[in-house]
């Protein structure tokens, strides 16, 4: 025992002498509290993304090094093993208590694999594919590992974290730990660090501290009052629907003598070269948008003191400077000018922007219910890398193709000085993007040569005055072909109002009209209303004559019977009873608390409302007014259905379970059972109910990410078609397939895959279950994990047969077929068709390839293809495919059918969208895709476009 204490006391001796020697305290770890802790501000933000159903690729954080050198993969596992130990925050789920969301640790894995792929080339391809594989939240946010192997000696490693658990200061604290953790790996030691501060920690804190913001948050609110988003020249059509905002980033090199001039200016000023790079910033916005009080956003950290030394965690916040650049000022004026905001932001940089936002309400956001800073500036230096021992490394550039914000500038200070522009595509169009990088560049040339230019001076063209340009909606109603006229004036903080002269009595209604504007703007550049008029007031010199034109119509229509309940919703979230008018913003709503008023109000009325529902229509009755709507679409499905809900339910032997009935593809599978007279059990959301239904259904609640509902439904059926899919969270689609299969005891089970699972094969012609080849995206990958889960377990402890259908594109007259038309793999083309834009096709020999298109599938096809495996089941994979169309072919058909005059060309580029030149071989399920008559390309297509037109 004397022995024992002896060599314990040792090694604690020689613990705190390593300690003092690397400068360390041997003091004990103070007692943290455990379990649940809240979310820091800059956590809300990224969360409620995928609230608002927004979840998407923007907020992955990529961090890739191309390693030469013997690299030990053991190693490397074990040293992000420990990593994901040593920062709770990297294995932490997200969960809510009532309206409140949490954050809370999980236990540490035992392993954190390694992917390893053998990849020709550079492999960018597939590292993108990793890099937007979403994460889900609510289960953890361990980084995804990813390698690619190109020669023995030649790997790059991928390492993908979501920004709730990252930022910029943290991603260097991982790539010195994980530096240190792999060596020790390697050496078969143990290595000496010092356990860090947990970012849990520091939400406490930022938490309790909450009550001392509120000095700043008054001064942040008088020197942002009155202060709106910059209004940018938004394309006329805007790809609404389009998840997270896909950017595009132009980047500029400059002269070797730029950077140096600009620093020196800085210095001649009293400013850093940030400050001199935001301050070009304002300028190139003021060319672009014609405004002398602007806002930009800039990060600031929240790391201060030893407390944060060593944390891993998201720590960042959005500091929102406005300038006035009013009196054509010289630049290094306006310099002084950014200099000085930028100073007095940084004095209050400990207030979250959320707060702000909330403190400011509707005064801070644009018509269209966004946010204050919609563009942001930055300096960036060069990149960190994964600098393991006894490798070569060199960082390597990952994008995910989509951007945080509307508009980006940056100045690149590194070996490479260059200037770059990212936007949003619902941000700029591809003109006014290209113009503005290369003006960008110009403009940071001409001031680093002569400081005093002014403003009117500088590069950039300079933007009209707002109040001369076309609203988008007046450029799209004068296209019409039935409106002769058209205006669509400021709404000054009022609704937007849009008034049109039709060009023969009897022509479209203003609800025609309104939703022909749905279908080809952004919402929200789609008018409240849409009035028509004998002729548009107009002055002597041709111009609109505001005052005469008549103001909306006061709502005298019945009082909504879902007003009240949204009242009372509003009143007991904003602490204030509104009036039916009153603006969300302007109560002081915020994204939080539309996802929570949304989810009450869907609870309570059953009824689907998200909060993306409520950042849009903003007041009580306008809320109230969507979902009566939405109330009448379910009462009308209900009375379609009352002769059959009259019969008792009783348990039908043979009764198929479907899932995804309300999609389009579930649509007509639940068709083509209800013509077979089989007896169906139609899986639902609660809200969604309604929509599914008729004679021999069965309607039970139930959704993708209950997995109990699943379990329970699957035990109820006798068979199994599995239509349903996330789309964008492959996770919950493969959870769902796996607690669908672990219910599943008794006969067939058929499930709607995707072409996607075969990734990118070798050959242009490829037979029913070939091999998978990489690189997969996310989808298909997800799919592919779900055939194997259906296909190992078939056949066992009495389950049937299995039947995986891997389908392409999916064409039929369903509203969802009809949004994956225009905004899904075709939205490229049938957008440019849509407004006319000239469209550039792939050239037949590019790359090596003779034809370029895709397959495609009718849904009546498939639904039949999908019912005929229940008596005969494939016991694999079969595809079913309708036919093959070429880019050139599909493109005709959409100029034709849209009446476009797009101007079609060919040459040697392909775009990312369009790159694919397989042909899928469907043998198995040949008789069943037989075509029926109604069921070719060109007359499924003119059913898909007609209705939109209407």
């Amino acid at each position: 025992m004397a022995t024992d204490t002896s060599a314990a006391l040792q090694e604690e001796l020689l613990r705190r002498a390593r300690a003092r020697a690397a400068g360390r305290s041997t003091a004990p770890a103070p007692a943290r509290e455990a379990g649940p802790a809240p979310l820091t501000r800059a956590q809300r933000r990224m969360w409620l993304m995928e609230r608002l159903g927004q979840n998407s690729a923007q907020y992955s954080v990529p961090f890739a090094t191309r390693l030469r050198g013997p690299l030990d993969m053991a190693a490397l596992s074990a040293a992000l093993t420990e990593l994901v130990r040593r920062h709770e925050i990297l294995r932490t789920r997200y969960g809510t208590r009532g309206d409140e969301p949490y954050q809370e640790p999980l236990p540490a894995p035992e392993n954190v694999t390694v992917e390893v792929v053998d990849a020709p080339g550079d492999g960018a391809d597939l590292l993108t594919a990793q890099a937007r594989r979403p994460f889900d939240l609510a289960r953890s946010t361990v980084p995804r590992a990813f390698v690619l192997r190109h020669a023995p000696e030649d790997h790059t490693v991928l390492l993908t974290f979501h920004h709730i658990a990252i930022d910029g200061g943290s991603l260097e604290t991982v790539a010195e730990e994980l530096a240190a953790l792999y060596a020790a790996a390697v050496d078969g030691r143990r290595a000496d660090l010092a356990e860090p501060p947990q970012y849990a920690d520091f939400a406490r804190r930022e938490h309790a501290g909450a009550a001392r913001l509120d000095d700043g948050l008054d001064r942040w609110a008088r020197r942002l009052a009155g202060a709106t988003p910059p209004r940018l020249p938004r394309p006329a059509t805007t790809p609404a629907d389009l998840a997270g905002h896909p950017a595009r980033t132009r980047t500029t090199e400059l002269g070797a003598q730029v950077l140096p001039a600009l620093r020196e200016l800085g210095r001649q000023h009293r400013a850093t070269v940030f400050t001199v790079g935001l301050a070009a910033a304002f300028a190139a916005l003021h060319r672009l948008t014609g405004e002398l009080d602007l806002v930009i956003g800039c990060a600031a950290t929240h790391r201060e003191g030893p407390a944060t030394r060593g944390l891993v965690g998201l720590c960042v916040n959005t500091l929102p400077v406005r300038v006035d650049l009013s009196g054509d000022p010289a630049f290094a004026t306006l310099v002084e000018r950014v200099r000085d905001a930028l100073l007095e932001a940084q004095q209050h940089r400990e207030v979250p922007f959320d707060l702000i936002l909330e403190r400011l309400g509707a005064a801070a956001r644009g018509d269209d219910g966004t946010a204050l800073v919609r563009v942001t500036s930055d300096v960036i230096g060069e990149q960190t890398a994964l600098l393991l021992p006894g490798l070569e490394a060199r960082p390597v550039e990952v994008g995910v193709g989509e951007a945080k914000f509307d508009l980006t500038f940056g100045l690149l200070d590194t070996d490479s000085p260059a200037s770059l522009v990212q936007y949003g595509r619902a941000a700029l169009d591809e003109e006014t993007g290209r113009d503005l990088g290369a003006s960008f560049a110009a403009l940071l040339s001409a001031v680093a040569a002569d400081p005093a230019l002014p403003l009117s001076r500088l590069p950039g063209r300079l933007a009209r005055p707002r109040a001369t340009a076309a609203h988008p909606a007046e450029v799209r109603l004068r296209a019409h072909p039935e409106v002769a006229d058209a205006h669509v004036p400021d709404p000054a903080g009022g609704p937007l109002l849009a008034y049109a002269v039709l060009s023969r009595t009897g022509g479209p209604s203003p609800a025609q009209l309104r939703a022909h504007l749905r279908g080809v703007l952004g919402r929200e550049l789609v008018p409240a209303t849409v009035m028509l008029l004998d002729s548009l007031p107009r002055t002597a010199d041709g111009a609109v004559e505001a005052g005469r034109l008549p103001t909306a119509p006061s709502p005298a229509v019945p009082r909504s019977r879902h007003l009240d309940a949204v009242t009372d919703a509003f009143a007991g979230l904003l602490d204030q009873r509104p009036g039916p008018d009153d603006d969300f913003f302007a109560l002081g709503g915020h994204s939080l608390t539309a996802v929570q008023l949304a989810e009450r109000l869907r609870s309570a009325l059953k009824l689907p409302l998200i909060g993306l529902d409520i950042m849009q229509t903003r007041t009580p009755r306008a809320v109230a007014a969507l979902l009566d709507a939405r109330a009448a679409e379910r009462a009308k499905a209900v009375a379609a259905a009352s002769t059959t809900a009259a019969r008792p339910r009783r348990a039908r032997a043979g009764t198929v379970l479907v899932t995804g009935g309300t999609g389009g593809v579930g649509a007509f599978v639940l068709r083509e059972l209800a013509a077979r007279g089989r007896p169906v059990l139609a899986l639902a959301r609660p809200e969604s109910a309604h929509l599914v239904g008729g004679d021999g259904i069965e309607v039970v609640e139930g959704d993708l990410g209950d997995l109990d509902s699943l379990r329970a439904a699957v035990r109820g059926a006798d068979a199994v078609i599995h239509a349903a899919c996330t789309f964008t969270r492959p996770d919950v689609d493969v959870a769902a397939m796996g607690a669908m299969v672990d219910a599943w005891r008794r006969g067939p089970f058929v499930f709607v895959s995707s072409v996607d699972a075969y990734g990118q094969p070798a050959v242009a012609e490829v037979a029913e279950e070939s091999a998978s080849r990489a690189p997969l995206s996310a989808y298909g990958q997800a799919k592919l994990d779900c055939e194997r889960l259906l296909l190992s377990a078939a056949g066992t402890e009495g389950r049937g047969g299995a039947s995986a259908v891997r389908s392409p594109i999916v064409w039929g007259a369903h509203d969802r077929l009809r949004d994956q038309l225009r905004w899904g793999a075709t939205g490229l083309l049938y957008q440019a068709a849509r407004a006319g834009r000239p469209i550039s096709l792939p050239a037949s020999g590019t790359d090596g390839h003779d034809w370029y298109g895709a397959p495609w599938v009718h849904a009546a096809a498939l639904a039949r293809a999908v019912v005929s495996c229940l008596d005969a089941p494939v016991h694999g994979v079969a595809n079913a495919v309708s036919g093959h169309v070429a880019w050139s072919d599909l493109t005709a058909a959409l100029v034709t059918l849209l009446g476009s005059d797009s101007v079609v060309t060919f040459d040697d580029a392909v775009h990312p969208d369009l790159d694919h030149r397989w042909h899928y071989r469907a043998d198995r399920l040949a008789g069943a895709l037989r075509p029926q008559p109604g069921e070719d390309l060109h007359t499924v297509l003119a059913s898909m476009i007609t209705p939109a037109e209407s």
